[in-house]
């Protein structure tokens, strides 16, 4: 974590396009600030302490900003991203081959974090970094193709052109459907954040290895429906545009629970 300030200024100040990574930019802060929405009072004040005045959005993004540093000091967290499963024929199945596999990743470090945040051995530093790749791999966890297959790296080698313009899967989720909208991150939130109390805790129910196959399930409906070299257009927005949307919000409002329960 050495230097890691320094690092930050430095890595924000970088204008690549990060759209290969998750959500995108926008992406991450529509989920980001409806989970602000709906931290309860404590977890509100804690995140207070950690961050400062700062929101949950202007961290959502860097865990992908930090994918350019070039000392190598990030790149144990490259596989934390992400979880690759083949399509599996239920809940069950796909639970046993989530905890069948080896290493770190979208599944394992999501527990990871939520223990260091709430170690008391953990230092003011290292539990802002946590927090920052806790909010940012909850948003990941709700973006379908980040629980993908690894013959195609979640659909980054699924080759398809959107609105003439060559692409992949994978970028066309992490961005290209959420930015079509034309929305500001804190104009999408609002629009979408608007689920009765009764819903909000529907949808915040269940376990992370729930979420995960309901993340994987849509992945499997996104492959059926998007070969490669496919065209995608007005058509292919219609299609999955309420899908998106769907995610961003539960991607919040689960993000808010997790949060939430880490400082209960």
């Amino acid at each position: 974590m050495k230097k890691l300030w320094v690092k930050v200024l430095m890595l924000l100040s970088i204008s690549t396009s990060i759209y290969s990574y998750a959500w995108g930019l926008a992406g991450h802060r529509i989920i980001a600030e409806i989970a602000e929405n709906h931290l309860d009072g404590r977890a509100r004040r804690q995140i207070k302490k950690i961050m400062g005045q700062e929101r949950l959005a202007y961290w959502a993004n860097w865990p992908d900003f930090i994918k350019s540093d070039k000392t190598g000091m990030w790149k144990e967290a490259s596989s934390w991203h992400y979880v690759n499963i083949d399509p599996q024929t239920d809940f069950k199945a796909f639970e046993e081959n989530l905890k069948a596999q080896a290493g770190p990743s979208l599944y394992t470090q999501i527990g990871v974090l939520s223990s260091q945040i709430k170690s008391d051995k953990t230092s003011e530093k290292d539990r802002k970094i946590a927090l920052i790749f806790l909010i940012h791999l909850l948003g990941d966890l709700a973006q379908p193709m980040h629980t993908g297959r690894s013959e195609d790296l979640g659909g980054n080698k699924i080759n398809v052109t959107y609105f003439g313009e060559k692409s992949n899967l994978h970028s066309v989720w992490d961005g290209k459907l959420v930015d079509s909208q034309k929305y500001s991150y804190t104009e999408y939130a609002k629009l979408l954040d608007i689920k009765t109390k009764d819903e909000v805790k529907a949808i915040q129910a269940g376990t992370l290895e729930d979420w995960l196959y309901d993340s994987h399930k849509i992945a499997n409906e996104i492959y059926a429906a998007t070969p490669n070299d496919s065209k995608l257009g007005y058509d292919y927005q219609y299609q999955f545009n309420e899908v998106m949307e769907r995610q961003l919000l539960y991607g919040g409002l689960r993000l808010a629970k997790v949060l939430n329960d880490v400082f209960d």
